[in-house]
């Protein structure tokens, strides 16, 4: 059964998917073109609330952060935006109809997906099985349960031993926290992070990397570069190059992939990631991608960039339309996608969104380096300065969506 009965039947609908960066964004933006028209904006996602992911790494070593950084749709959204809180099991455009798991499937005249990426494994044998993720405040919660027990068996003479898998944004925040989170409490641990390609955050540029890498160190973590893993055993980590290691804890943070849910979906698309133009529209005219479900600008005869290759031409300007996989990316597409849906309701024209690179901010516990930030002169810094920044794009952004009330309350944690 497909539902169609609440709301006007009359109404054009727009069924946005998913409660990211992305999806928060395109629902304000749509009630807020959405004027006089008759349009019934439908608001699906698997959880209630909307996560700052960005700051979830805080959650390991303070759980209360996720008081703060866990939104409620209902601050996020108008009353006369409905919400259903359902897991998506699949999209058919044929149909125009969203398949979601036990509920009744939803019809659309237009969708916006914002699903964004689940963690992709690479076929790495028995990664999945035995590493632990980051992309919710119960994976975040998890991996403190296992940090403690790590460290209360552990001693001086036998410390636990943490790896990190992903040298990217999520990789480096995750293990400068848990460094953090050693040195608060003093724990027998020892924090290493592995990273395939020759640098950390790879595609960036050099003085970034290397003052990146410089805080990690400085926190007394072990960065393995040019270090590829083979396989995972129970207590084993083997690599490709190198002797096998013995761990206790293993977080991987080394790659995203699309969701399941668009599978099926008769759509442009590389590993269940949209392929979108500059108006975000995908290959069918009444579907919309954003965020990580999208891949926008890029080439669908010859296939998607990497995330090395997009922050290597956004840092050479040789690609600067083409956006990186950040929050930032999936807000400002977001905040487009109402003007352009509303466009496509009415038969207008759509409006091109491309991305600027507006700099890059990265945490290494109560650390942060910034490079190449608009209106700063310095290439790369850290210090407070650099602190202060990031904290003050993560304020902004919960105030959006939440309010500034909410944003104050974070901002010592975050």
């Amino acid at each position: 059964m497909t539902e169609r009965e609440e709301g006007n039947e009359e109404a054009t609908r727009v069924v946005v998917l998913g409660a990211g960066y992305g999806g928060c964004a395109a629902v304000q933006s749509l009630e807020g073109e959405r004027e006089d028209r008759d349009i019934d904006i439908v608001w699906v996602s698997a959880t209630d609330h909307h996560l700052v992911l960005h700051e979830a790494h805080r959650c390991l070593r303070t759980p209360s952060v996720a008081e703060t950084i866990s939104i409620p749709v209902e601050e996020v959204k108008s009353p006369a935006t409905r919400f259903v809180e359902a897991t998506v099991t699949g999209l058919d455009v044929d149909e125009r109809r969203v398949e979601l798991d036990d509920h009744d499937d939803l019809a659309y005249d237009y969708a916006v997906v914002g699903l964004g990426s689940q963690t992709a494994f690479f076929g790495i044998d028995g990664l999945e099985d035995h590493a632990l993720t980051l992309k919710s405040l119960d994976d975040a919660l998890t991996i403190t349960d296992r940090l403690r027990d790590a460290a209360r068996e552990a001693t001086r003479d036998d410390p636990a031993q943490v790896v990190v898998g992903g040298g990217g944004l999520t990789g480096i925040q995750t293990a400068g926290e848990i460094a953090a989170w050693r040195e608060d409490r003093d724990a027998p641990v020892e924090v290493h992070l592995v990273e395939r390609s020759g640098e950390v955050f790879p595609g960036h540029d050099h003085e970034f990397q290397g003052a990146i890498q410089n805080r990690l160190e400085a926190h007394d973590v072990h960065v393995d570069t040019g270090t590829a893993v083979s396989s995972v055993e129970d207590d084993t980590i083997r690599f490709e190059e190198r002797d096998p290691f013995e761990y206790d804890v293993l977080v991987w943070a080394g790659g995203v992939t699309g969701q399941a849910a668009l599978d099926d979906a008769d759509v442009d698309k590389e590993h269940n990631r949209l392929y979108t133009g500059a108006t975000l529209e995908t290959s069918d005219d009444r579907v919309f991608a954003i965020g990580d479900s999208a891949l926008v600008h890029q080439d669908a005869d010859e296939g998607p960039l990497t995330e090395e290759a997009i922050w290597d031409s956004i840092a050479d300007e040789d690609l600067d339309d083409v956006p990186p996989p950040t929050a930032e990316a999936a807000w400002e597409e977001g905040q487009h996608i109402g003007e352009n849906v509303v466009r496509a309701i009415d038969g207008r024209d759509r409006r091109h969104w491309a991305y600027m690179n507006k700099g890059t901010l990265v945490s290494v516990g109560d650390d942060a380096v910034a490079h190449d930030v608009v209106g700063v002169p310095l290439n790369t810094f850290g210090g407070p300065g650099a602190r202060v920044i990031k904290k003050a794009i993560s304020a902004r952004w919960i105030a959006t969506v939440g309010s500034w009330r909410r944003a104050a309350r974070a901002w010592p944690n975050m």
